[in-house]
């Protein structure tokens, strides 16, 4: 079942999901206006676990980091839409400028990041490896950009 959940529900879920032996991922991004690498990103990422547990910054964060004009859409439609995608088991919206914490408190087996980073390049690696987990780059080249979407269409 896939669901949008808060980071308590969330932890309680993953902490059962790993008392039975699975093996869960974390993939996380801003996911504003969804397009092909996304898709292929977050499918790839399934394929190295159980479960997979996307992680999209909040709108705040997307506005900082992406600037004037973005999110395009708000974080409860990017995350209703990431979770109705076959590949994902969970979705949950973080606040903090990184996704550090949201690492910290699931300890995923695997943080799985787009083509766009090497696994020395990944800049929450040495959180992943304080607690073992692994980190894995994963999808296709990084030739999709929501930015380059939006200017086609007349956007930011």
């Amino acid at each position: 079942m896939k669901t949008i959940l808060s980071r308590d529900d969330l932890a309680h879920r993953i902490a059962a999901a790993r008392e039975s032996g699975a093996r869960i991922v974390l993939a996380n991004g801003c996911f504003d206006v969804l397009h092909v690498g996304h898709v292929r990103y977050l499918a790839g990422a399934r394929e190295l676990g159980d479960i997979l547990v996307v992680g999209i910054n909040s709108d705040e964060q997307v506005a900082i980091q992406k600037g004037l004009g973005r999110p395009v859409l708000p974080a409860a439609d990017r995350a209703e839409i990431v979770a109705a995608l076959e590949s994902v088991t969970y979705v949950t919206v973080f606040e903090e400028p990184t996704v550090e914490q949201l690492l910290l408190t699931l300890k995923p087996d695997v943080h799985a990041k787009g083509t766009d980073y090497t696994a020395e390049s990944v800049p929450e690696r040495d959180v992943v490896r304080s607690y073992g987990g692994q980190v894995a780059i994963v999808g296709d080249p990084k030739d999709h950009s929501t930015t380059e979407i939006i200017a086609r269409v007349g956007g930011v």
